[in-house]
């Protein structure tokens, strides 16, 4: 192939990139449910706070919605629970991941590890991971969701956004995060996480888009 063909060729497929690009528009896909209606009382846990992002984080993440909530069992323990959400329009953000924010809040990365879990009849992917800061200790599950699939990576999620731009017209995405104050037993920590999932897994599907 000449260097005159090859010229044509980069031309065209460059021109039909631009024609794409120009007349490709993803839509706006909306929450199942806004998160406002989520549960304050479930299967035993209740909600005991619940806190509101700063203005600054909003303009850095631009959520279509967010829930940032803690629930307590019946035995006193602890969870908290954060899920964001964005839409896909032109007006939402995307997901930032702990590995970049948590660092750049002051937490140290002691493990992380990716993992599955069998809830609600489905086989989950999700991060388990221990921070420290100091003397605190915190234990940390998280997973993006995107067209109805569970992912534990980043890079499965950037090319799930351009497949789902591609084929489905969406780049909706969600991210959940549980948490709990890990202090000396990290074991201890993880059942309580691991029972919140149970309990909780189907309830959050059902605010998420297919």
């Amino acid at each position: 192939m000449n260097l005159r063909i090859r010229f044509v060729v980069l031309y065209v497929v460059l021109a039909g990139m631009a024609a794409y690009m120009s007349f490709h528009r993803d839509l706006i896909v909306p929450l199942a449910r806004p998160f406002a209606e989520f549960p304050p009382v479930h299967a035993g846990w209740r909600m005991a706070g619940q806190s509101s992002l700063s203005e600054n984080v909003i303009k850095v993440l631009m959520p279509t919605d967010y829930l940032s909530r803690r629930y307590v069992a019946e035995d006193g323990t602890t969870v908290d629970m954060y899920l964001s959400f964005f839409d896909g329009g032109p007006d939402s953000g995307g997901i930032h991941s702990p590995k970049h924010c948590m660092p750049g809040s002051g937490w140290f990365e002691m493990s992380t590890e990716r993992v599955t879990m069998e809830l609600g009849g489905e086989t989950v992917k999700l991060v388990r991971a221990v921070y420290a800061m100091g003397e605190q200790r915190e234990l940390i599950y998280y997973w993006f969701d995107m067209l109805g699939r569970t992912m534990s990576d980043e890079y499965s999620l950037k090319l799930a956004a351009i497949t789902g731009s591609m084929f489905h017209n969406r780049r909706d995405q969600s991210f959940i995060r549980i948490s709990v104050q890990a202090r000396k037993d990290v074991q201890e920590a993880q059942k309580r996480i691991e029972d919140f999932l149970r309990d909780f897994y189907p309830v959050i599907q059902e605010f998420l888009p297919n």
